[in-house]
């Protein structure tokens, strides 16, 4: 029995409570739900449903939980209901229904963990948006994890997401980086203004490759030469990275389209008919303080030209036109200043800050070697690089840390430790498990032990305390996956399979034997343990899987 079926079940019981006793019947949910109580002494779940219902139909919680419970008992599954407290209702139940679980696990596969809890929602997802002047560093990669990670969390619970990459590919940077290309093609000092690095001559010496003649040119013909060529190159370098690192976005966006298409007028006509926008010293503003900001804002200068801010504004009004409901923008640690000025421009815009635009911030990431912090790439010179990362401690390990940890929080990622073929390493802790239940599994069909049909599992023989901790720790997935989206958490799910599933899995693999020993004979329990070991191995795959990690079968 799963938790959702248990919380139907209780809630069923409360129906037949509210009908007997002629209660309103009005004042019962259309859910309800059940949840693993922290002293596993007290039971398999607990529901507070009693406490809930008491003062809305007028019955003291005890009271109202003894009737509960009562009628719970006579569930099938339910072995028995205690009343805790002032009307808690802590449920065990019956091995068979426990056991049960296993069945549903393996039959749903890959499907289990998932639900339509934001089943409507229509979510444009932004991560990662690191200007196109040189390679992914270290912060963007974090929302490469984390980012990737919940677009699928919100994919499993029903979201239909659209994953987007903003080039900024307009403005002073690019032509810095332009600059910086010449300057490294002519073998002079990159501006001061300038990008250094190993990546600036690479990229000079190919555009040289693709334009023998960019060198011929006058300093502005060949400085625009390299702007084009040069950005191109970089975003396919990116791109390249990226998609070596499992991320691979839905729509990869150019400012630069922004100001071709007209958009940022667009944008400033939308917020005039609003009311909203005001002329000052030559400049057009944005009325801002009117939502909370902290001060107006330019959109554009008293010389006609963007700010960054205008073409933001068009932007969040190209998701809008686009049909998505909820924009959801990842930024790092140095962007704490844009939330009150985008909130107040959604605003502005006529739209509710807090359900059409969510803002979410990132800390820094440090890679540690040998206790110090690596500060250096040796290609781009002055920060440490996504390939920096990958070729320290591997794709899997990278995703695995970088999501593993609340994004609001720093993180510094040990590379001794993340590489380590030991428990401690958290990622291969929990890889050990899927290769682990791979392996029981090769090892039964070699002494004849297989699965069998669901109508031969004998669910009621899983009633060992190892066996009973292993199945709670399974059911819980659904809700975790769940709540880490609704919460943009990747992290709990990470946890989970470490502290949950791959602990509990351990304690049931030492103390519970799938296989049988020696000539002993294949029985209905050593059968019923399989089923058990293939549902834990579907839950380590999907969770992973969510996480953009693999689930090896043989480490």
């Amino acid at each position: 029995m799963t938790p959702a079926e248990l919380a139907s079940v209780v809630l069923a019981a409360a129906h037949a409570v509210f009908n007997e006793r002629g209660l309103d019947r009005a004042a019962l949910p259309e859910r309800t739900v059940v949840e693993r109580p922290r002293n596993p002494e007290h039971g398999d779940y607990a529901s507070t449903l009693a406490l809930q219902l008491s003062k809305k139909v007028g019955v003291p919680p005890r009271d109202l939980a003894a009737a509960l419970a009562d009628e719970l008992g006579r569930a099938p599954g339910v072995k028995s209901v205690e009343i805790a407290g002032p009307g808690f209702l802590n449920i065990r139940l019956d091995a068979a229904a426990a056991g049960q679980l296993a069945r549903v696990i393996v039959e749903a596969g890959a499907e289990y963990g998932r639900s339509d809890r934001l089943a409507g929602e229509k979510i444009n997802l932004e991560f990662v948006s690191a200007n196109p002047t040189g390679p992914v560093h270290i912060g963007g990669v974090r929302w490469a994890a984390v980012g990737d990670a919940l677009s699928r969390l919100l994919r499993a619970t029903g979201a239909e997401v659209g994953t987007e990459y903003y080039f900024n590919d307009a403005g002073s940077q690019i032509d810095r980086f332009a600059r910086s290309l010449l300057a490294a093609a002519k073998g002079e000092p990159a501006p001061e203004d300038g990008y250094g690095g190993a990546y600036i001559a690479e990229i000079a010496t190919e555009v040289q490759a693709r334009r023998p003649e960019v060198l011929t040119l006058d300093d502005a013909g060949a400085q625009e030469i390299f702007r084009v060529e040069g950005v191109a190159l970089m975003f396919d370098e990116i791109r390249s990275s990226l998609r070596d690192f499992g991320v691979e976005f839905d729509t990869y966006f150019n400012e630069k389209d922004l100001h071709d298409r007209g958009e940022l007028d667009l944008a400033l006509n939308r917020l005039r008919q609003q009311g909203h926008l005001y002329e000052s010293e030559g400049a057009t503003w944005l009325r801002t303080t009117d939502f909370g900001d902290d001060k107006d804002r330019v959109l554009r200068k008293s010389n006609g030209e963007w700010t960054y801010f205008a073409a933001d504004c068009a932007y969040y009004l190209d998701k809008r036109e686009r049909g998505f409901e909820r924009v959801v923008i990842m930024l790092g640690a140095d962007h704490h200043g844009y939330i009150g000025r985008m909130k107040a421009m959604a605003a502005c815009f006529g739209d509710d800050p807090e359900r059409n635009l969510e803002i979410l911030i990132g800390q820094l990431v440090s890679l540690v070697r040998d206790g110090a912090p690596m500060r250096m790439s040796k290609r781009a010179g002055t920060v440490i690089t996504l390939e920096d990362l990958v070729d320290a401690i591997g794709v899997d390990a990278s995703r695995y840390a970088l999501a593993r940890y609340s994004s609001d929080s720093p993180i510094d990622i040990d590379i001794e430790l993340w590489t380590r073929a030991t428990r401690d390493n958290p990622v291969y802790y929990v890889q050990y498990v899927a290769a682990r239940t791979a392996g029981v599994a090769r090892n039964a069909a070699e002494v004849g032990l297989v699965q069998g049909d669901a109508d031969a599992f004998r669910p009621e023989l899983l009633d060992h305390e190892k066996e009973n901790e292993l199945l709670k720790a399974l059911a819980e997935f659904p809700a975790v996956v769940a709540t880490a989206a609704e919460l943009r958490e990747p992290h709990r799910v990470a946890r989970y399979l470490e502290e949950s599933v791959a602990a509990s899995f351990h304690r049931f693999y030492d103390n519970c034997r799938v296989l049988p020993l020696g000539d002993e004979e294949v029985t209905d329990l050593h059968r019923a343990r399989l089923w058990l070991n293939n549902a834990t191995r579907t839950v380590i795959a999907n969770g992973l899987r969510l996480l953009g990690v693999s689930a090896p079968e043989r480490m």
